[in-house]
């Protein structure tokens, strides 16, 4: 996607557009997971197609990370020749898929589920699990995000 880029600083550029609005991404879900979360603990029932669009927006999110920005950060450390970067990408990686996992089986076990019949305690106990995942992820990504893109935003000369 940004192989077109001329230099270092189209690169950063063009990487940091991309987190901007990944991130706003994330920030959709996290409203979201935080509604579905607080109607619970209210008493309600979520309706199905709430949690549908969690799924959607959680998958959608993950993907974009895996397939685009984890890229995209790794080929900018390498292009700045960050090895220390480099090697803490290959460590925290395998970190964040744990919690690829988790939202891949959340998302099988509740998308095109019923909730109508489900214990309400089954969906809260399943939603406290995945916030415990997506606070780790968002973690982790915070530290790749800073470690192989906010770092090298100095060497530009922004």
């Amino acid at each position: 996607m940004l192989e077109g880029c001329k230099n270092a600083r189209e690169r950063w550029s063009g990487v940091h557009d991309l987190v901007d609005k990944w991130l706003q991404e994330r920030q959709q879900l996290l409203v979201l997971y935080t509604d579905l979360v607080k109607q619970i603990s209210e008493g309600g029932m979520p309706k199905s197609s709430k949690v549908h669009e969690l799924c959607e927006i959680m998958v959608d999110y993950t993907s974009a990370g895996h397939f685009e920005i984890f890229e995209q950060l790794y080929r900018e450390a390498e292009a700045f020749c960050d090895d220390k970067a480099i090697e803490l990408s290959n460590r925290v990686l395998p970190m964040i898929q744990v919690s690829t996992d988790a939202i891949l089986d959340f998302h099988e076990a509740f998308d095109d589920k019923d909730l109508s019949q489900m214990d309400q305690q089954t969906l809260s106990a399943r939603l406290s699990v995945l916030g415990e995942q997506l606070a780790d992820r968002f973690q982790h990504e915070d530290l790749l995000i800073e470690t192989l893109h906010n770092a090298h935003q100095e060497l530009i000369d922004i």
